[in-house]
C-alpha cells in the first residue's frame, strides 16, 4: 500500500512524534535539517523547535529564513528564547533581533547574560550593509608571543566554520574584541609551513590595512575579491579589532533576499515529505504513536 494512502499514523503529534523526527536528522547538516523543518506545518516547526537543544536549535536558525526564525523563536518561551540566542553567533543573533519590535529585542537581551548580549548590542548599532553589521565578534585571536603550534589549535575547533579558520588575528592583549590593538593577520597555509615552535609575531602579516566598520557591503566584496581573502579583520580608527567578516556573510546579503526561501522550494521539490522521510528513516512506520 502506498504510504500516501495511511491515515491514522499521525494522529498524534505530541512530544514522541517530534523526538522521532529529530531522531531520524540527528546526523544531517545544519543547512539540510533547516530544510526540512522550513516545510514543516506551523504546529510541527514548534514542536520540532521544542524538542531540539539549545545549540542544535541555534544551528538551525542561522539557516532560516528570517521569517521562519522570527516564528520558531516566537514560539519558546523569553528564557528559552534568550538561551538559544546565546548559543548563535553574536552576528547571526544580531541580525534575527534586528527583525523584531524593539520592545521584545530589548526584552529578550536584557535575559541574555550580560557577556553574551554585549557583542549583539555593539553589532546592532551598525547599519545592516556595513562591515560592522556584517562582522561577528568573535574570529580567532591571539597574542604575538604565541607560537605557531598554539595558533593551529585554536584553528582545530571543530565548531568554527572553514572561512573563520582560515586565518588568525593577531593583537597586543588583552586579546578580545573591541580591546585588543591589532597587529596583522597570519593565514593557516603560512602556519603550515612555519615550525610549530615560532612565533607569530615574526610571520605576521601587516600589509593589508583592515576595514573600517563604516564600509559598506559592496566594498567589503571588492575587498574580499581583490586580496582573494575568505575573511577580512575590521578595526575601528584606534587601530582596536573589533571583528571580521567572512565571505558566507558578505554573500549572504549580496544574494537576493529571498534567495534561502528559493533555496528550500527547490530542495524540497526534490526530497520526499519531511516526516515521512523520518518515518522511514526511523525504520519503523508506527514511530509517530
Amino acid at each position: 500500500m502506498d504510504w500516501n494512502a495511511v491515515t491514522g499514523f499521525s494522529a498524534v503529534e505530541h512530544g514522541q512524534g517530534a523526538a522521532g523526527l529529530i531522531a531520524a536528522f540527528e546526523r544531517m547538516k545544519p543547512a539540510d535539517l533547516a530544510n526540512v523543518v522550513h516545510e514543516l506545518s506551523e504546529k510541527r516547526r514548534a514542536e520540532v523547535a521544542v524538542a531540539l537543544d539549545d545549540e542544535r536549535l541555534a544551528d538551525v536558525l542561522e539557516e532560516l529564513p528570517e521569517d521562519d526564525q522570527i516564528e520558531i523563536l516566537g514560539a519558546l518561551d523569553a528564557d528559552r528564547a534568550a538561551d538559544v540566542l546565546e548559543a548563535m553567533g553574536p552576528d547571526d543573533a544580531a541580525d534575527l533581533l534586528g527583525g523584531l519590535p524593539t520592545e521584545q529585542r530589548e526584552r529578550l537581551l536584557t535575559l541574555m547574560e550580560p557577556r553574551d548580549a554585549a557583542p549583539v548590542r555593539r553589532l546592532l548599532t551598525y547599519a545592516e550593509d556595513s562591515a560592522g553589521g556584517l562582522m561577528t565578534t568573535d574570529p580567532v585571536i591571539v597574542s604575538p608571543d604565541v607560537t605557531v603550534a598554539e595558533a593551529l589549535a585554536h584553528i582545530r575547533n571543530p565548531d568554527l566554520n572553514p572561512a573563520m579558520a582560515a586565518q588568525v588575528y593577531v593583537c597586543r592583549p588583552p586579546t578580545a574584541t573591541p580591546t585588543g590593538r591589532y597587529l596583522g593577520t597570519v593565514h593557516f597555509q603560512r602556519l603550515l609551513r612555519e615550525p610549530p615552535s615560532t612565533l607569530v609575531s615574526g610571520i605576521v602579516d601587516t600589509d593589508l590595512a583592515p576595514l573600517r566598520p563604516t564600509v559598506s557591503l559592496q566594498a567589503v566584496a571588492m575587498f574580499l575579491a581583490a586580496y582573494n581573502l575568505v575573511a577580512a579583520p575590521v578595526a575601528d580608527e584606534d587601530g582596536h579589532l573589533l571583528g571580521a567578516v567572512t565571505i558566507d556573510d558578505v554573500l549572504d546579503h549580496l544574494l537576493p533576499q529571498d534567495w534561502r526561501e528559493n533555496a528550500m522550494d527547490v530542495a524540497a521539490a526534490e526530497r520526499p515529505d519531511p516526516e515521512e522521510e523520518a518515518l522511514r528513516g526511523a525504520g519503523r512506520p508506527g514511530a509517530d504513536g
